[in-house]
């Protein structure tokens, strides 16, 4: 056995740079790059060991270190998991800016290696800038926050340490049940103290993601719960996408008749034109698919973690017969609503149960009702698509007081409504355009509304619904395919939250594109609270009020294409149909990131198709409307299933 001497950021590096995946055959390298915002905490150890021999990562330059961990969560997402950037940052608020998006990779099952720096492991210097003391144990930092939000968590107190520690966070990013966040602290002393790491810690070493299949017994539930079905609905969730088993989900549904509806991970899984998909499905689900889940009697998850914003907070399923089954690489997830579960990979799975099922000619029991709900909401589309003022939203809004709109369209000169915008971005963008969103009602619609028969092109967070991470993920999306347009779709209330990454896009060449729906407003939480009887309160952009004292003003008029041009974007400002026409064009034919600052009326979104969202009211309550909202939330609770 031979050693090689060096620091313990150093091996860190040339540890990350030979690690590899492989997955049915096809090897891959596992770490593209770190991204770093370098402060004192790593500057002068992993920055050091960067500078000397970073071997074949690329160093990236985060502008905010939330963002630019949203940035390397996305890349890897789009890369289905298979490569991934590292993340490091000094010690303190660097560090504590990527909580959320560690949070954030963990809620999805996104593997996310963070390294931020920490304190002195020898604490001569304690306490050092940006240290938080805590009296009840000088061994807690920063870092210690990001316990609860990771998969694993450790802490390199001594160079050796590293070994044992980088070993268990490749176990865990690069396994299909656990993947998720990864902290691993660095403590700046130790980043450059030295030892003789053993050879074989340094040398390439390839990961395994093997196709886990269920066990036999398992699949056999699972085919006898089917056999028993006469109205089965498929639900694609994200795993679906990772296993690259939308192709045998599409042959699997039509070879039985099953009709199948997509969650906002598993979107872009499948194709959008299969006479089986119904779409989006939940409480940003469609007309179609909701409609269909109403009457089924059988719910079959496969690489679905079953969210609220799914299952309709468990009340969506209405037929008093309905049972759930489960196929998930997880056994957390797969035990989920009592279910008939099979563990293992999605794709193996179904192809496993296609043969249990064919062995016993089974068929599903539907006549016309799939092509019956895909035609009614086809048509809701026609409609979505061709509104053109809030008078055409008016019975959707009759509840949620309008009274901004004229406000807005007479501050701004708007006349485009943000479904007929969606639908226009639809028709002018590249078929296989990959879509990045996140947060506020924009996912809701696109959900509903977003069709593709591109594969992988709908890069949606809404495990975590991260305000912020749109324009980050855009940038991740665009690095894992530079050969595709990327587009993040963004309300003005996210734009504000972090916006940075547009200019690390701009640095590093590669284009995205904004679409930016400013409504004035946290659009989507003003409708929850105004909808359910609470009063507007903090939830649109105005200025304060002398008078009153409260955030009752006129609305602020916010030029946020000047902002991007501010940066080095190409910039476009649509106020209607024509305009935004127009910019989708042009913004093609640019060579560098693009913004298009629309300006959408208020309440012009889709709204709820046959579904209800289990939110805490107030069971007590002056006003009138809240105590109907909150009669109307416990009469929803007592029909919904209660785990």
């Amino acid at each position: 056995m031979g050693t090689v001497r060096m620091t313990m950021a150093q091996a860190l590096v040339r540890f990350l740079d030979n690690q590899y995946v492989c997955m049915d055959g096809c090897e891959t390298k596992f770490v593209e790059g770190v991204a770093a915002i370098f402060g004192h905490g790593i500057v002068v150890g992993l920055g050091q060991a960067l500078d000397e021999n970073p071997g074949g990562l690329k160093v990236f330059q985060g502008k905010n270190e939330q963002g630019m961990a949203h940035m390397a969560a996305s890349f890897a997402k789009q890369n289905k998991r298979r490569k991934i950037i590292a993340c490091a940052s000094s010690i303190g608020p660097g560090a504590a800016n990527m909580i959320t998006a560690a949070a954030c990779a963990t809620v999805n099952n996104i593997p996310l290696l963070v390294l931020p720096g920490d304190t002195f492991a020898i604490r001569q210097p304690d306490p050092v800038l940006q240290q938080v003391e805590q009296p009840n144990s000088l061994q807690t930092t920063t870092n210690d926050a990001f316990k609860p939000v990771c998969k694993y968590w450790d802490r390199v107190e001594r160079p050796e340490q590293l070994m044992t520690a980088m070993i268990n966070a490749m176990r865990v990013l690069t396994d299909p049940a656990e993947a998720g966040a990864v902290c691993v602290a660095v403590p700046q002393d130790v980043q450059g103290e030295s030892y003789d790491y053993p050879d074989y810690f340094l040398r390439k070493r390839v990961h395994r993601i093997v196709r886990q299949s269920p066990a036999r017994e398992e699949l056999e539930d699972v085919a006898s719960a089917l056999m028993n079905s006469k109205r089965p609905l498929v639900i694609c969730g994200g795993g679906v996408k990772y296993s690259e088993a939308g192709e045998t989900l599409e042959n699997f549904c039509e070879r039985f008749n099953i009709p199948f509806a997509e969650t906002q991970a598993g979107k872009s899984a499948c194709r959008s034109s299969s006479p089986l998909c119904l779409g989006g499905v939940g409480v940003t689900g469609n007309l179609a698919a909701n409609s269909i889940a109403w009457e089924a009697d059988l719910i079959l998850a496969v690489g679905s973690r079953l969210s609220d914003f799914t299952t309709s907070s468990k009340w969506l399923f209405r037929n008093p017969e309905v049972k759930v089954a489960s196929i998930n690489v997880s056994r957390f997830h797969a035990y989920k609503m009592d279910a008939v579960k099979a563990v293992g990979d999605a794709k193996a799975a179904l192809e496993e149960l296609t043969k249990l099922l064919s062995e016993r000619k089974y068929r599903s029991s539907y006549g016309n009702e799939i092509s019956v709900a895909k035609t009614e909401w086809n048509e809701e589309m026609k409609k979505l698509g061709s509104y053109s003022c809030r008078k055409d939203f008016q019975p959707m809004i009759a509840a949620r007081n309008p009274g901004s709109m004229e406000e807005f369209a007479k501050m701004t000169g708007c006349a485009l409504t943000q479904t007929a915008a969606i639908c226009a971005v639809r028709k002018h963008i590249a078929e296989d355009a990959i879509l990045v969103g996140a947060s506020g009602s924009l996912p809701g619609d696109l959900q509903r509304m977003w069709t593709t028969d591109a594969r992988d092109s709908y890069n949606m967070e809404y495990g975590y619904s991260c305000m912020g991470y749109e324009i980050a993920g855009a940038l991740g999306a665009k690095l894992a395919r530079p050969d595709r347009e990327v587009y993040a779709v963004a309300g003005d209330g996210s734009f504000l939250m972090l916006h940075t990454e547009l200019l690390t896009s701009i640095q590093e060449h590669q284009k995205i594109n904004v679409l930016l729906f400013d409504n004035a407003s946290f659009g989507c939480i003003n409708n929850l609270q105004m909808s359910n009887g609470v009063g507007n309160l903090g939830t649109e952009f105005r200025f304060r009020d002398s008078g009153t004292g409260g955030l009752t003003g006129a609305l602020i008029p916010v030029n946020y294409a000047a902002v991007a041009a501010g940066y080095g974007a190409k910039t476009y400002s649509v106020r209607n149909m024509d305009e935004l026409e127009e910019a989708l064009e042009d913004s093609k034919k640019q060579n560098v990131s693009t913004l298009i600052d629309l300006k959408v009326l208020p309440k012009t979104m889709t709204h709820d198709y046959l579904s209800w969202w289990h939110v805490g009211l107030a069971s007590t309550a002056e006003n009138e409307a809240e105590r109907e909202a909150f009669e109307n939330k416990e009469a929803h609770r007592a029909q919904a299933r209660k785990y």
